[in-house]
């Protein structure tokens, strides 16, 4: 797993993780479990959420997924996940899920999502975040 940090002064605001599609992550077509690309896609939302609230975040939503294109055995797989708005203690990120034929090169954006995400003090409680600034949820 490779990722990438794009800061802002609130915190990062980007993350990047590459995975590569192997047999076990698909289905009798030989193409992504959507689950697995489901996954996937809260974890890069995670590693965004925690390092910009730099607590403990866990998943509170997913909303929103669009599954455009079919993601082939043998493909590498670019999640980029962004923060894009901020609540008292909830994070919202945007997940775009891109697959590369890692002989042409060809990339397809094939699954976009939404994740709320919540930070939680140390007794587990929500407890507030940074709010985004104006210009980060602007670039988002």
């Amino acid at each position: 797993m490779n990722t990438v940090l794009e800061a802002s002064p609130a915190g990062v605001t980007e993350a990047r993780l590459i995975e590569i599609v192997f047999p076990d992550h698909t289905n009798h077509l030989g193409t992504l479990f959507g689950g697995q690309a489901l996954a996937w896609m809260d974890k890069a939302a995670f590693v965004v959420a925690t390092r910009y609230a730099r607590r403990t975040v866990v998943t509170a939503r997913s909303e929103q997924v669009d599954f455009r294109l079919p993601v082939r055995q043998g493909q590498l797989v670019e999640l980029i996940a962004r923060v894009v708005a901020t609540g008292r203690s909830s994070i919202q990120v945007e997940v775009d899920l891109i697959a590369e034929d890692l002989l042409t090169g060809d990339a397809r954006l094939c699954t976009r999502g939404r994740f709320t995400m919540i930070a939680l003090d140390a007794h587990g409680t929500p407890t507030a975040v940074v709010p985004l600034p104006a210009t980060a949820a602007a670039d988002g």
